[in-house]
């Protein structure tokens, strides 16, 4: 199926009434790298703080017939007290899903993309147009 594919994610995290969320790339832009922002996104976690949190990605698709829809896909999980793991990338070392005791950036890259938010949200992108349903 012909169209255009566009897509956006974020980290949501409850005790930061659901942010960086979509600004997640574009939080703290006076620090350059990924290791300085994790460590700042956790520092503004209150201690004792729900440190609920989930990777949310939204897949906007506009098919070259039929009305443009989005869709999305989601990971719970919870924020780790420091950073660990050097796999991924982003805010992948302080992130543990649900069900796992290792951050994303912990765990080998096979197991991440099985249960990663843009995996689910390309599954559900699939479904949905393999039904025939633009």
């Amino acid at each position: 199926m012909d169209g255009v594919l566009a897509d956006d994610s974020g980290l949501c995290v409850d005790a930061l009434w659901g942010g960086p969320g979509v600004l997640s790339a574009r939080f703290a832009p006076d620090l350059e790298s990924y290791r300085d922002k994790n460590r700042r996104l956790l520092a503004m976690v209150p201690e004792g703080a729900d440190r609920g949190a989930r990777f949310v990605c939204v897949l906007a698709f506009a098919p070259r017939r039929g009305e443009p829809f989005t869709i999305s896909g989601a990971v719970e999980g919870s924020l780790a007290f420091e950073p660990r793991g050097g796999s991924g990338f982003g805010y992948d070392p302080i992130f543990i899903p649900e069900g796992h005791g290792h951050t994303f950036g912990e765990l080998p890259g096979e197991v991440k993309h099985t249960l990663s938010h843009r995996a689910r949200a390309c599954a559900a992108l699939r479904t949905r147009l393999t039904a025939g349903r633009p």
